[in-house]
C-alpha cells in the first residue's frame, strides 16, 4: 500500500496527532520562547520515497518544531504581530478541510464568496462604517493597499479620459503623503507610479507623525487643480499618530483627489468608544486598508481592502478577468476575480467570521481596550525607570521609547530578545536609534508585561 492511500485510512490518527500537538503548543504557549537562536541544515533533494504523513511529523518534530518560536504569544510585541483566537483557530482548520477557491456568490459550484461578502458587512458593523464601502480579503495590507491606490490610479485615469488599466500609465500621478507605511510606498512601486514620486506633506509640529493640514493645503494649491490620491494614516509605526479626518474631509469638498486611509491596526481605535475619536470622519474615505492579522487575531495572511461602492466600475476596469469591456452591474453574476489581484484564493474570510461571530463587538473592545492597558502599564515602567526615555507619547497600543544612553541601545535589545522571554523591534525616531513595543495579542496580561520588565532590569546590569 503506498503511503498516500495508507495515509488516507489513518487520517482520524494523523489530525489526532496533530491536534494534541497543537494544544500542547497552545497550552505552554507563555513558556515557549519568543525568539530562535538555533538553525538546522537544510536538505536539497528529494526522496523517491516519501516518508507518509507520519513520519513528516516526526520528521518536522526533529528539526523545525524546536525552533518555532511563540510569535502568537502574549509577549511577542515585535511588528505588530496579532495572535490567534480559538474561535479563528476552528475556522482556519475549516478553511483548510473545505479548500474552497473563493470567486463566486452564486451558480458555478463554489459560492463560498457568500461568506466573504456576509464577513465584510460584520466588519464594516464592527468599525461603525456605513454599508456603502465594499470590501474583500487579501493576504495582508501590502495587497490591501495595492488594491485599494489600484482602483486609485483607475480613478486618476478618468480624471483625463484615459483608462490606464489598458492603455497603461501616460503620465505622472500626483500622490501625496506625509508618513505612508512601507507597503504603501511599495504598492505604489508595483503600480507604476513610482516610489520616489510621493510629494511629502510637513507633518505637525512635536513629536507627532500626523500630517499638517495646512501645508497638506499649500500642496494641494501648488497643483493646480490636478487631481492626485493622498495616503493618509490610521495608525502610524512608530507614534500610532492619526491625521485629522475631519479636516482632510473639509479639503475633499473644495478639491478633487482620490482619498485612501492606511488603517491596517489603527483602524480597530473604532472598536472602543474610548478611543473611536481617533477615527471620527475616516467613514468618509474612498478606500481603506485594514489588517485582521493583527488587531482581529485571526492567523496570517489576512487583510482586507474596503472601497466605496461608488467606485465599483472602476475597480472592475481594474481587475476584470476577461480583456472584454464589462457590462452592466458588476454585483450581477458576481465574482471576486473582477474586484481583486488573485484569481486564486483561500477562503480567508472563515476565520474571521468565526472570531467575530464567537465574540461580538464587545469581545473585541474588551481586546482593544486590554492592549492599550498594557501599552500604558508598560510605557509607566519607562517613564519612571532613569535608564529609559519615552520617544513619543502612547497614544493607543504602540510604546517607542529609547535609553537615555542611546549607543546601548542595540546591544540592550539583542540581549533582551536573546533572552526569549519578549521580543520587540528596533525603530529610529527623531534622530534617536529606538525599541517598537507593539500590543495586539488577546492573551497578553499584566503578568507578562511584569516579565518582560524584569527581563529589562536584568539586562540592564548586564551593560
Amino acid at each position: 500500500m503506498n503511503h498516500l492511500n495508507k495515509d488516507q485510512q489513518n487520517l482520524d490518527n494523523i489530525l489526532t496527532d496533530v491536534k494534541e500537538q497543537g494544544m500542547a503548543y497552545l497550552n505552554q504557549i507563555h513558556e515557549r520562547a519568543t525568539a530562535s537562536s538555533g538553525g538546522v541544515e537544510l536538505i536539497n533533494s528529494l526522496a523517491a520515497e516519501g516518508v507518509g504523513a507520519e513520519g513528516a511529523l516526526k520528521q518536522f518534530n526533529e528539526r523545525f518544531e524546536p525552533i518555532i518560536v511563540a510569535s502568537s504569544g502574549p509577549r511577542y510585541w515585535g511588528f505588530v504581530t496579532g495572535g490567534t483566537t480559538p474561535a479563528a483557530i476552528a475556522g482556519d482548520w475549516l478553511t483548510t478541510i473545505y479548500d474552497q477557491n473563493t470567486q463566486s456568490a452564486k451558480g458555478n459550484g463554489d459560492i463560498s464568496a457568500l461568506i466573504e461578502l456576509e464577513t465584510i458587512q460584520l466588519l464594516l458593523s464592527l468599525f461603525n462604517l456605513p454599508h456603502q464601502f465594499f470590501g474583500g480579503f487579501v493576504t495582508g495590507a501590502t495587497l490591501s493597499n495595492f488594491t485599494c491606490l489600484a482602483v486609485a490610479r483607475q480613478w486618476i485615469g478618468k480624471q483625463e479620459g484615459k483608462d490606464f488599466a489598458r492603455e497603461g500609465i501616460t503620465d505622472k500621478v500626483n500622490v501625496l503623503s506625509a508618513t505612508p507605511h512601507s507597503s504603501s510606498v511599495k504598492s505604489l512601486a508595483m503600480l507604476g507610479l513610482g516610489s520616489n514620486n510621493i510629494i511629502p506633506v510637513k507633518v505637525m509640529q512635536g513629536n507627532r507623525e500626523a500630517l499638517d493640514i495646512a501645508d497638506l493645503e499649500l500642496k494641494i494649491q501648488a497643483l493646480n487643480g490636478a487631481p492626485f490620491i493622498l495616503i493618509s494614516s490610521a495608525g502610524t509605526v512608530n507614534t500610532v499618530d492619526f491625521d485629522d479626518f475631519e479636516a482632510i474631509n473639509r479639503l475633499k469638498q473644495k478639491y478633487n483627489f482620490w482619498w485612501h486611509i492606511d488603517a491596517a491596526f489603527g483602524g480597530f481605535a473604532a472598536c472602543s468608544p474610548k478611543y473611536s475619536h481617533l477615527v471620527q470622519g475616516w467613514e468618509n474615505a474612498d478606500s481603506i486598508t485594514v489588517d485582521c492579522h493583527k488587531w482581529l487575531n485571526v492567523p496570517y495572511e489576512s487583510a482586507v481592502f474596503l472601497v466605496k461602492e461608488a467606485h465599483q466600475l472602476l475597480q472592475v476596469e481594474t481587475f476584470q478577468n476577461s480583456n472584454a469591456a464589462y457590462l452592466g452591474n458588476p454585483m450581477e453574476n458576481f465574482s471576486y476575480l473582477n474586484f481583486l489581484p488573485e484569481n486564486s484564493r483561500r477562503l480567508k474570510a472563515l476565520p474571521a467570521w468565526f472570531t467575530l461571530t464567537s465574540y461580538g463587538k464587545q469581545g473585541y473592545q474588551e481586546i482593544v481596550e486590554s492592549n492599550v492597558e498594557m501599552a500604558l502599564l508598560f510605557s509607566g515602567f519607562i517613564n519612571n525607570h532613569p535608564a529609559f526615555e519615552l520617544l513619543a507619547p502612547v497614544r493607543l497600543n504602540t510604546v517607542c521609547f529609547t535609553l537615555t544612553d542611546e549607543s546601548h541601545v542595540p546591544e540592550f535589545l539583542n540581549k533582551l530578545n536573546a533572552t526569549g522571554k519578549v521580543f520587540m523591534t528596533p525603530t529610529f525616531y527623531n534622530g534617536k536609534k529606538g525599541i517598537r513595543a507593539a500590543f495586539v495579542n488577546w492573551r497578553t496580561s499584566v503578568a507578562d508585561v511584569n516579565l518582560a520588565t524584569a527581563a529589562m532590569l536584568e539586562i540592564l546590569t548586564e551593560l
